[in-house]
C-alpha cells in the first residue's frame, strides 16, 4: 500500500471512529476496524420521486419497507432539497457537487459532449483505488456510451423503455429481456458479488418512477410503445382502489393559484394545447397509483441489495444513500405531471443514508441538505480529496451533531431553454429558502415571498403585505450572496 492510500484509509477510519461504531443490531460493527477503513458505496437515484412518496414520509398506502429500513437503521433527512429541480441538471449536480451555473448542464436538452467533460466524484474514487460502476439512466443526453470515472458501465439510451430495454454494455447496445428495474437490480447484485481486493462504488440510476416515454437519438419520441407509469406485472393493480388525499394547495381553478408567475405559465400551457389545468388541475389517480406501484420494484430491488450485502458480511461496511433527481406535482399550485417549479413539491427531496460506523440509527435530520452535498459526503467518507470546484458541503458534521456553522439558507437555480416546452419560456428563477421564508426571484416575473410558518402550502404571496418589505430585502441580499458564491465570487 502506498503512503497516499494509507493516509486516506486512516482518514476514513478516523471519520468512522468519531461516529457511532455500532451495527444495525446495536453491537460493534466490523466496519470500524482498520481492515475495512474505506467503505463501499451504493448510491441510488430514483427518477421523479417526491419527498413524500415513501412509507416513512407518511404516504397513506404505499409500502416501502426496505427504504424505510434505511431510515430506521440510518439517517432520514426531512429538509433536503434539490440544487435544481430538473432531471439532467440535477443528476449532474449530484455527480459533480456543483450547481448548474458551474457544471453547465442547465436543462434536459441532449448535452452529450458536455456530460463527457464533467468533473465527477466517481473519477476521484477511481483514482483512489475504488472499483466504480454505473447502472441505468444517465440522462444528460441520449448518448449511452461510457463516461469517465467508471470501470463498469451499463446504461440505457435516453429515457429507455420499461420492458425489454436496450442497454449499452460490453462495447455495444443490446436488448435485455425483462422489466427494467429488475434488470438493473440483477446487474447491481452481480457487480456487488464480484471478488475484489479494493472497495467498490456503485451508482444506480433508476428509470423508475418515470413514464414509459421512449426518447430516440434525434430527440424525438417513439409513440409505438405504451406510455404512462408501468409497474412490474406482479405489482400491477395493487393500489387500484386507493385514493391519494390531496394537499391543501390543489386549486379547483386557475383563479385560486396564488402565484402570478404560475398563472401565466398555466395559461400558456393551455393555449399551447397542453393540459387544460383550469378545468382539471389534479394529477389523476391512475397516474399516482401507477407511480406507487412502479416504485415497489425499486424497493424490492433495494431489499435484494441489502440481503446480498448481509450475506457477504459487508452491509455495515457499505454506505447506502438513496435520493431522487426532482419532485413531482399532483395538482399543487395548478400543476399536474410537472416537476420544475420553485415550490416544495418540486424542490424538496427524499434523502436517506445508512452507514452504522458514522450514522446513528434512527437519526432524523432537520438541518438543510442539498443534492450538491452528496459528492463531498462520499469523498470524505472514502478519505478522498474534495476538490475546490465542489460547492456542496459534506453532511458528516451535522450527522455528528456539529451544527454551529451549518447553513441557515439554501439556493435553488432553474433555467428554461427547452424548446419542446414553450409554456416554460420566461420561467427562469433563483430562490432562497430559510426555515421560515421562501423568496423567489423570477427573471421575467415579479418576485414572490412566502411565509412558510404561517403558510406551509405556499398559497399566498405576501411580498406586498405590511411589514414584509424588510424581510424581502434581507432575503434578496442573502440570495445575492449565495448566487455570488456559486459563481466563485466573494459573497460577503
Amino acid at each position: 500500500m502506498n503512503l497516499l492510500s494509507q493516509k486516506h484509509r486512516l482518514g476514513a477510519l478516523a471519520v468512522a471512529i468519531v461516529g457511532c461504531a455500532t451495527g444495525s443490531d446495536g453491537q460493534p460493527s466490523e466496519s470500524s476496524t482498520a481492515d475495512s477503513a474505506r467503505p463501499n458505496f451504493v448510491v441510488i437515484v430514483v427518477d421523479d420521486l417526491r419527498w413524500d412518496e415513501l412509507g416513512v414520509a407518511g404516504h397513506p398506502y404505499l409500502e416501502t419497507p426496505n427504504i424505510d429500513r434505511l431510515a430506521a437503521e440510518g439517517a432520514y433527512f426531512t429538509e433536503s432539497f434539490h440544487a435544481v429541480a430538473l432531471c439532467s441538471p440535477n443528476r449532474a449536480s449530484i455527480l459533480t457537487g456543483q450547481y448548474p451555473s458551474q457544471h453547465g448542464i442547465i436543462d434536459n436538452v441532449a448535452r452529450n459532449r458536455a456530460s463527457h467533460r464533467l468533473k465527477t466524484f466517481p473519477q476521484v474514487l477511481q483514482q483512489e483505488g475504488y472499483e466504480t460502476g454505473f447502472l441505468g439512466k444517465w440522462h444528460m443526453g441520449n448518448d449511452p456510451t461510457p463516461r469517465p470515472g467508471f470501470d463498469f458501465w451499463s446504461a440505457i439510451p435516453g429515457q429507455g423503455r420499461v420492458h425489454n430495454p436496450i442497454f449499452f454494455e460490453d462495447g455495444g447496445q443490446h436488448e435485455v429481456e425483462g422489466y427494467i428495474t429488475d434488470i438493473i437490480t440483477d446487474r447491481a447484485i452481480g457487480f456487488i458479488e464480484q471478488e475484489r481486493t479494493e472497495p467498490f462504488f456503485l451508482y444506480i440510476a433508476h428509470k423508475a418512477i418515470h413514464p414509459n416515454v421512449i426518447q430516440l437519438d434525434d430527440g424525438s419520441t417513439d409513440g409505438s410503445l405504451p406510455g404512462g407509469f408501468i409497474p412490474a406485472d406482479r405489482h400491477a393493480g395493487r393500489y387500484s382502489s386507493e385514493v391519494f388525499p390531496r394537499r391543501a394547495n390543489v386549486p379547483s381553478s386557475i383563479d385560486e393559484v396564488g402565484s402570478a408567475a404560475m398563472r401565466s405559465a398555466i395559461g400558456l400551457r393551455t393555449l399551447g394545447g397542453g393540459n387544460p389545468l383550469t378545468a382539471t388541475p389534479e394529477t389523476d389517480e391512475t397516474t399516482i397509483r401507477g407511480r406507487a406501484e412502479m416504485l415497489l420494484a425499486v424497493d424490492e430491488g433495494l431489499g435484494r441489495i441489502l440481503e446480498t450485502l448481509e450475506q457477504a458480511g459487508t452491509l455495515d461496511q457499505t454506505v447506502i444513500i438513496l435520493t431522487s433527481d426532482n419532485g413531482y406535482f399532483y395538482g399543487e399550485h395548478g400543476l399536474s405531471v410537472e416537476r420544475r417549479m420553485p415550490f416544495d413539491e418540486s424542490i424538496r427531496n427524499p434523502l436517506l443514508i445508512r452507514y452504522p460506523p458514522a450514522v446513528e440509527a434512527g437519526r432524523v435530520v432537520s438541518d438543510f441538505a442539498l443534492t450538491v452535498d452528496i459528492a463531498p459526503t462520499v469523498l470524505e467518507l472514502a478519505g478522498a480529496p474534495i476538490g475546490e470546484h465542489i460547492q456542496g458541503r459534506s453532511l458528516l458534521p451535522i450527522l455528528r451533531g456539529e451544527k454551529a456553522n451549518w447553513r441557515k439558507s439554501i439556493l435553488v437555480e432553474f433555467y428554461t431553454y427547452e424548446n419542446p416546452f414553450p409554456w416554460l419560456v420566461d420561467m427562469d428563477y433563483r430562490l432562497v429558502r430559510t426555515k421560515q421564508y421562501k423568496y423567489v426571484h423570477w427573471i421575467k416575473h415579479p418576485p414572490e415571498l412566502y411565509d412558510l410558518a404561517a403558510d406551509p402550502f405556499e398559497t399566498h404571496n405576501v411580498i406586498d403585505e405590511p411589514g414584509m418589505a424588510s424581510v424581502a430585502r434581507t432575503l434578496r441580499s442573502e440570495l445575492g450572496r449565495l448566487t455570488l458564491e456559486t459563481l466563485g465570487l466573494d459573497g460577503g
